[in-house]
């Protein structure tokens, strides 16, 4: 039954001091197609009958595909360390450190956390809590308008749709504007951020921009150029927000060696595996400049009374904290647990671990390109990558079922997953990484080349 601390007489009372009728009267500013309706649930189960229901949704699960979706979210080998530090009840119970005197161990935690992505990202300064790659971004963006006191952002095609949509609804609740730049149509750089473009719109006097956007790797995995997409948004005065992938960083040049002034990514490579929508880890940071503009929770080191080490909260500008209007952000979490995931992670493999991590799914990937090629899956872009790719193929739906059908997951539908790119209608976007096999590439090779009627031959070469 619901509970309510509130007597009928008590909600009267409340209802004629706002002088309303109703409690549904606190609500006529919401929209009548968007207010909450009544759920809809089945009867009540026993336990036993519980348990039987969950076991049959369990078993619904296909876990023996091969699976080569990327976009985002990414599968790698995850040390059991990670998990067993994770299960620490200290760890997976604890909350917001809002006195560090009594969170000395979640400070800590945070601590380490900041300082490995700061050295993996060449940056000066990295904040925690961020619930995921898209508000990271989204926050990114607003820092470089705090900063500069300008009101217009630049984000490139080839940013994530999903960060994309999130920098818009950003933008739109703080009437700020934001601008797509397009990519490049053909040529050896196709499917890259056009700079000619990106330069034109930086050059427009009436409407000057705060920060310039670019993914590296793309959302379709090419690399992008990042230190001109730096010199062309310093030369106007803007900054630049560095959107990456952190296991990238061990094999490309970090944000803060091509100039960035602002990075953000997404954490979850990083011990996490891959889930049904989280949770996942927003990274964020910044340059020792910005440091006032970076929301989130800074952990610094330092010493106490008797001269041991300690652990406080340096800096925590949210609206819970200060006055809302003053406030970084006023979206407030603690990712504190995936943040220990991933520090356990970078700690368990170190940097020639993840470096080896990048290179092998370079290398698979690299055959992975081959063997579809010889399939009739060609790749769409000419540009280099590193371990994910868009391939094109006619009607990719249709391909894509009857390849799950078979016992592979061919990546992702472009069609579906950037709908606003119709370049990208007849593609799919595979991936590899270190934990993908010859094996799986030759079941996914030799699946497409019989979708797709390749001769007999070539399906016979690429399932060897």
């Amino acid at each position: 039954m619901a509970y309510g601390p509130h007597t009928p007489d008590d909600r009267e009372r409340m209802l004629a001091a706002l002088g309303i009728a109703s409690v549904d009267d606190l609500f006529t500013d919401v929209p009548e197609p968007v207010r909450a309706r009544g759920i809809d649930l089945p009867d009540g189960l026993t336990e036993q009958e519980l348990v039987v229901h969950l076991q049959r949704l369990a078993h619904r699960n296909q876990v023996d595909h091969v699976d080569f979706t990327g976009g985002g979210v990414y599968r790698h080998h995850i040390p059991p360390v990670v998990d067993q530090i994770l299960l620490r009840s200290e760890f997976y119970t604890a909350y917001t450190p809002y006195q560090p005197e009594v969170s000395q161990g979640t400070l800590q935690s945070i601590y380490e956390f900041e300082s490995l992505v700061g050295e993996l990202m060449g940056m000066d300064v990295v904040s925690a809590s961020h619930y995921d790659g898209a508000a990271a971004t989204a926050e990114a963006a607003l820092m470089a308008c705090r900063a500069t006191r300008r009101e217009r952002v630049l984000v490139s095609a080839a940013v994530h749709p999903h960060y994309r949509e999130t920098l818009a609804t950003y933008f739109h609740a703080g009437d700020l504007r934001l601008d797509e730049i397009p990519l490049v149509v053909d040529g050896p750089a196709a499917g890259t951020t056009d700079l000619v473009v990106l330069e034109r719109l930086l050059a427009d006097p009436d409407a000057p921009v705060a920060g310039v956007v670019v993914a590296n790797p793309s959302f379709v995995g090419l690399l992008e150029p990042m230190a001109e997409a730096a010199r062309l948004a310093h030369s106007s005065g803007a900054l630049l927000v560095a959107v990456v992938e952190p296991v990238s960083l061990s094999v490309l040049a970090p944000p803060g060696e091509y100039g960035a002034d602002i990075a953000a990514g997404e954490g979850q490579p990083l011990g996490m595996p891959p889930q049904y929508g989280g949770p996942y880890l927003g990274l964020l940071a910044s340059t020792e400049a910005l440091v006032r503009q970076i929301p989130g929770r800074l952990v610094g080191m330092t010493t106490d009374v008797d001269g041991r080490r300690a652990f406080v909260m340096t800096l925590r500008a949210r609206e819970q904290d200060i006055r809302r209007e003053k406030a970084a952000s006023n979206i407030c979490t603690n990712q504190a647990l995936c943040a220990l995931a991933a520090s356990v992670h970078l700690a368990a493999i170190g940097p020639h671990g993840l470096r080896d991590m990048a290179a092998m799914g370079a290398a698979r990937a690299a055959e992975l390109e081959a063997a579809l090629a010889v399939a009739g899956a060609p790749r769409m872009h000419p540009g280099p990558y590193l371990n994910e790719f868009a391939v094109r193929v006619r009607d990719p739906r249709g391909v894509h079922r009857a390849l799950l059908a078979r016992g592979v997951v061919a990546g992702i539908v472009l069609a579906d997953a950037a709908p606003d790119r119709p370049e990208l209608a007849d593609g799919l976007l595979v991936c590899a990484t270190e934990v993908t096999t010859s094996a799986d590439i030759a079941a996914f090779a030799g699946a497409m080349a019989a979708v797709l009627g390749a001769p007999a031959a070539a399906a016979e070469g690429v399932a060897r």
